[in-house]
């Protein structure tokens, strides 16, 4: 059966096998791992997975690859095939809990899917996924650069990075126009992020503003008490938001409440 990859779901098969080695080293994965994997595509590394640990759950928002998914899939008992958003999916009620995500994400979701796992699952340990480069360089890039942003904050807030792997262009159907990589990261902090991450994305919602005018534009708190804030923690009231590094953001949140 002929599947054609949907440009708006941000599809890019992976067709070559030669990477899932790469991807097994990067994930550490063992016998007794349950893995997540978030658009599953054709199959190909679902059935890598399977073929190694315990349990896989496999997302899947495009009904069309049910077919051919599960003709790959047969036999493979371990495996539970879910159709859905996993943006919206109660991914915590899957049993048993993943302690691993392991995933080729769909480009377009790639950032929400990975900051909303840091609260969302919190059985997770482990993450190895493939992203554009420039999403990957994202999750782990420096205070006053380019790339620094809300999701570096959030993650390295809460993980480690522990691998990185480029990826080229001939490894998916189609060949993305872009670069990507593999990324693997490991959790550090349990500790929700419910009362800071509205501090950290409204910071970041204006990026041409300076912090203050940022969350008071974003509606999380006035320019006053933003200044008030930063003040108390040893920043100019006309910093911005790149200019703070993750640790300066937990004490932002805490001066602020």
């Amino acid at each position: 059966m002929s599947v054609r990859p949907k440009k708006a779901l941000g599809q890019h098969f992976l067709v070559d096998e030669n990477i899932l080695g790469v991807i097994g080293r990067l994930a550490e994965l063992r016998a007794d791992d349950v893995v997540l994997e978030v658009g599953p595509g054709l199959g190909v590394l679902t059935r890598y997975l399977a073929d190694r640990v315990a349990h896989v759950h496999a997302i899947e928002l495009d009904r069309s690859l049910e077919e051919p998914l599960r003709d790959v899939l047969a036999g493979r008992e371990n495996v539970d095939l879910v159709f859905g958003d996993s943006l919206q999916l109660d991914l915590a009620a899957l049993h048993p809990g993943p302690s691993k995500l392991v995933a080729n994400l769909p480009y377009n979701v790639a950032t929400p899917i990975v900051a909303e796992s840091l609260d969302g699952l919190t059985s997770l340990e482990r993450w190895c996924v493939m992203v554009q480069r420039e999403v990957a360089d994202r999750f782990f890039a420096e205070p006053r650069t380019k790339a620094y942003g809300a999701v570096s904050v959030l993650l390295q807030l809460r993980t480690r990075k522990v691998g990185f792997h480029p990826v080229p262009p001939t490894v998916f159907r189609p060949r993305p126009r872009v670069d990507s990589a593999l990324v693997a990261f490991v959790r550090t902090s349990d500790e929700p992020l419910v009362a800071l991450r509205p501090v950290v994305e409204g910071a970041f919602s204006h990026r041409r503003k300076t912090l203050a005018n940022s969350l008071a534009l974003s509606g999380v708190t006035s320019r006053a008490e933003a200044e008030a804030a930063l003040a108390q923690i040893s920043k100019p009231a006309n910093a911005r938001a790149e200019e703070l590094a993750p640790t300066d953001f937990v004490a932002l949140a805490a001066a602020l409440a």
